[in-house]
Formats: structure tokens, C-alpha cells, sequence
């Protein structure tokens, strides 16, 4: 479709669509972030999802829109999209989204929604509208992400035994029962500057290919921005009860200093993939920094077949939600 072909009036509900899909983001999310400070006793849960969601918000002042540039140009060509791409990758996220919240399983939001851009155009165009660079970059921290949790989070937890092994358990626990709120606060800041800034980028997109902003165009309009950011924070406001049981005690049970460490670790995570430009899975980094400090105690005390189910899920996401796009691209040709 010619971009001066999208009316108005189809923008305007694409946008609200891609919002909504950001508030289910904070929404599904909001676990990742209050999960283990809720789960370890240092905040109540309302205390924390208002903590959380004032971070998601704060971080518009924080983070460059490097990863919204990435997904609003270079997953896919911008000239190949038009509205049913994009009505056909919202719905294919949100599906995912929601399947995942209903059985408390914690998935990535964020690989949905690549997932549904990436089989929405690919049924539009074919494998050729896909630009390499950002899909093989997204697709290696996929397995990066985790793993630096993981390797962050234990690095942390030894270095805390190591430095206060002459303290006493409870001296141990009322320091880091005042430290995790810095580490949750972080990790909080962290999930509002890489998820806020998908939909950024596929509002982005859309403006793009409507005509509305150009290629070349250094950063989207602020109303954009503002609104993605308002949007994640009202999601995380509501929170995604389901999943906060199963991150914060079915993977492993937490104590204060290990959610210090495990937040710690994932903040460390996505503040450098945020730097970087790469959408990554804020669900990958702490479950991955949850399983470090766990396994830094002992292999048991991990429940391998919670993380294993996990890990299935985050397989099937972007299949999942690229299917699901694609079939209502397909549909939406009868409406747009």
C-alpha cells in the first residue's frame, strides 16, 4: 500500500493497538522487576508495583532510543510494511502475551512482538524484507541475555559470601533487606528503557511507512516516546500476579541477599544491552540471574524442570507469535 493510501484514522487505531500491546508488556512483565522483592518479604506487592512503575517511566530520562531505532528500522525494511504488518504483529505479541500470563509461564514480550513483525512481513514480502544484522543480533542475545544473568548474578552472590563471610545471617539479611530496594529500583529502571522502547520503535515503523516520519529521521516525534513510557508504567502498575509466584519462589527459593544479587546482575544485564541497541527479554536476564544464585549454593536448589519449562516457552515465542501474525496479516487484508 502507497503510504499517502493509509488514512489517518487507520494510523491513529494502530497505534493505540501498539499501545495496548505495551501496556500488557508492563502488565506481563511487571513480575521480572518486583518478583524477587516481593517474594523474599522486603516490599508488599502494591509498594512494589508502584515503585516499579514510577522506574519504568523515569527511565524515558535515562536511556538513548537505541533499541527502538533497531526495531524501527532494522528488523524488517520500512518500505516493505504497511498497516497490516503491523496490525498482524501486534496481534501475534499480544497473543502470545496473553497465553503465557494466563498459564503463568514467563515468556518474552519482547521476542513476541519481533516475532510477530517478523512473520507479518514475511508474509507480506517473503525472508528478503529481513535485515540480517538485527535479527542475528536479537537472536544471539537470546542466549547471550541469560546467560550474562546468569553468570552476573553468581558472580554477585560469591562476592557477597566471600566479603561478609565473618557476618552474622541476621546482620546479613537487615543490610540487604534496605540494598535490594536499590538493586529492585535499578532492576525497575532497567524494563522500562529496553521494553518501553519496542513499542517505540514499532510505532515507529508505522510512521515510517505512512508517510508520517521519514527514514532518516534521527529519533521518533516525543509523543511517541511519551506515550510508550506512560503505557508500560500503567501495565506495571496492575502486575502480573501469575508469574511473580513462579519467578520469585517455584525456580528457586530467595533470600534478601539473593535477590540483591540476582536483581543486580540483570540491571548490569539489560543496561548494557540497552547501551548497545539490542532488544533483549528483561524475562531471560532475571530468570537466568535468579538460576546463578541459586545454583551458586547448590545444584539442588534450583528446580530444573520449572526453568526447563521455562526455556521451552522462550523456544517456542518467536515461532509462536510469527505464525500467529502471520495468519492475521492474512486476515486483515479482508479488513484493511
Amino acid at each position: 500500500m502507497d503510504p499517502l493510501q493509509i488514512s489517518l484514522g487507520v494510523v491513529v487505531l494502530l497505534v493505540l493497538v501498539a499501545l495496548a500491546f505495551d501496556f500488557i508488556n508492563g502488565f506481563h512483565d511487571a513480575a521480572n522487576a518486583i518478583a524477587t522483592v516481593v517474594s523474599t518479604g522486603v516490599l508488599r506487592p502494591g509498594t512494589a508495583v508502584a515503585m516499579a512503575a514510577a522506574l519504568n517511566f523515569l527511565a524515558i530520562f535515562v536511556f538513548h532510543l537505541s533499541v527502538a531505532a533497531t526495531i524501527g528500522k532494522g528488523i524488517v525494511d520500512p518500505s516493505a510494511v504497511g498497516p497490516n504488518v503491523i496490525l498482524g504483529a501486534l496481534v501475534g505479541a499480544i497473543f502470545w502475551d496473553l497465553v503465557t500470563w494466563y498459564l503463568g509461564i514467563p515468556s518474552s514480550s519482547s521476542h513476541a512482538l519481533i516475532g510477530g513483525i517478523v512473520g507479518a512481513a514475511m508474509a507480506k514480502a517473503g525472508p528478503g524484507v529481513l535485515v540480517a544484522s538485527g535479527i542475528i543480533k536479537t537472536l544471539v542475545f537470546i542466549v547471550l541475555s541469560p546467560l550474562l544473568g546468569f553468570l552476573l548474578g553468581s558472580m554477585m552472590m560469591v562476592a557477597v559470601a566471600w566479603t561478609l563471610r565473618r557476618s552474622t545471617p541476621s546482620r546479613i539479611d537487615r543490610w540487604f533487606r534496605r540494598l535490594q530496594l536499590i538493586s529492585a529500583g535499578a532492576y525497575s529502571l532497567g524494563h522500562g528503557g529496553n521494553d518501553a522502547q519496542k513499542t517505540i520503535g514499532i510505532i515507529w515503523l508505522l510512521l515510517i511507512a505512512s508517510g508520517h516520519a521519514a527514514v532518516s529521521d534521527a529519533a521518533p516525534p516525543f509523543w511517541t516516546v511519551a506515550s510508550c513510557y506512560v503505557a508500560i508504567a500503567a501495565g506495571t502498575l496492575f502486575g502480573g500476579w501469575r508469574i511473580v509466584k513462579t519467578m520469585g519462589q517455584k525456580i528457586t527459593k530467595l533470600k534478601p541477599v539473593d535477590g540483591f544479587c540476582a536483581e543486580t546482575g540483570g540491571a548490569l544485564t539489560l543496561a548494557l544491552a540497552t547501551g548497545l541497541g539490542i532488544p533483549v527479554s528483561t524475562t531471560h536476564t532475571i530468570t537466568g540471574a535468579i538460576v546463578g544464585v541459586g545454583a551458586t549454593r547448590r545444584a539442588s536448589a534450583v528446580r530444573w524442570g520449572v526453568a526447563g519449562n521455562i526455556v521451552w516457552a522462550w523456544i517456542f515465542t518467536i515461532p509462536a507469535s510469527a505464525i500467529v501474525a502471520a495468519i492475521a496479516y492474512w486476515l486483515s487484508l479482508l479488513i484493511i
